[in-house]
């Protein structure tokens, strides 16, 4: 192993030891380290991720230039102990990220996603039901479809209707209150889960019907399929999944949404609930909170009329 993948091996240790779980990053920075291995480059240059760029025809600018980033914040790291590394500047490739706007369902399309999901096909009758428990659970509370595959039985509890989201994007729990009728729905099906399936793997939630749990990459892909079947996104071609709205985790953006509209029309402050809300999905930072306001025409027209009203409450 060289030099300079043990130094990847340490970054990604180092970075998960502070609560970063960086799944994409280690795969991007390992393949990197394979790429430098075969180049022959002992250290980091801004010549080497050049060649290394170019090698990859198959990606968007976009996607190109966020795998980029990733590995020049290694180099960063990796010039604090090997003055040979070179940190390339940030704008030396094109394809800057823009965050895709959300495509929301409407109310009325959830009762006819969760139908369809019911029907799929299924040798015993459960990935029907799994289906419509996750995009049910998605849709009513917000959570990323990572964190709801993630979802253990030991993570409900019944007492307090809530559920312990422990396996984050960036590492920090939290706890988040369940309305009755979904714990009731949670119950439900639990309990024909483990008719169905007499033995499980681990202590998943939400498992396929041989038992094991579902990944997000088939929950992304199951939902494209409903979607497209119920006329939601275009059809398929073959077995690919395309590009289409609305996304899985769409569902999440939805929640976020009708919350804060929800909470402009019912005239009380809103304000106080923008980093309530960031708190219980689990951002980081309140501004990826406020991306809707500008993200959503909706929302950014009742901020307006709210602020607008306020200055002329206030010039009376």
């Amino acid at each position: 192993m060289t030099p300079l993948r043990h130094a990847v091996d340490d970054y990604l240790a180092l970075r998960r030891r502070l609560g970063v779980t960086l799944e994409q990053a280690g795969r991007v920075l390992t393949a990197f380290a394979a790429y430098a291995e075969q180049d022959g480059a002992p250290y980091v240059t801004t010549a080497l991720m050049l060649r290394w760029a170019a090698h990859l025809t198959h990606v968007t600018p976009a996607t190109l230039n966020a795998r980029f980033q990733m590995i020049r914040r290694f180099a960063q790291w990796r010039q604090l102990t090997d003055a040979r590394t070179e940190v390339p500047p940030a704008d030396l490739l094109p394809g800057r990220y823009r965050r895709r706007p959300p495509r929301l369902c409407r109310e009325e399309d959830i009762p006819r996603l969760l139908a369809t999901a019911r029907q799929l096909p299924s040798a015993n009758g459960l990935r029907g039901r799994t289906y419509e428990t996750l995009f049910g659970l998605l849709a009513v509370t917000g959570l990323r479809s990572s964190e709801v595959v993630a979802l253990d039985d030991g993570d409900l509890d019944d007492r307090q209707a809530t559920l312990l989201v422990r396996r984050t994007k960036f590492g920090k729990s939290r706890v988040v209150p369940l309305h009755p009728s979904t714990m009731a729905a949670l119950a439900t099906y639990q309990t024909r889960r483990d008719r169905i399936v007499r033995h499980r793997l681990d202590d998943a939630l939400l498992v396929s019907e041989r038992g094991v749990r579902i990944t997000q990459n088939a929950a992304e892909y199951t939902f494209a399929r409903v979607s497209a079947q119920i006329g939601l996104r275009p059809r398929f071609r073959a077995h690919r999944l395309g590009r289409g709205y609305p996304r899985l985790h769409d569902l999440r953006h939805r929640f976020a949404i009708r919350t804060l509209v929800n909470g402009y029309r019912a005239g009380g402050p809103v304000d106080p609930l923008l980093p309530v809300l960031a708190t219980y999905l689990g951002h980081v930072h309140v501004h990826d909170t406020y991306w809707y306001l500008e993200a959503v025409p909706e929302l950014l027209q009742l901020a307006t009329e709210r602020l607008t009203a306020c200055r002329t409450a206030g010039e009376r």
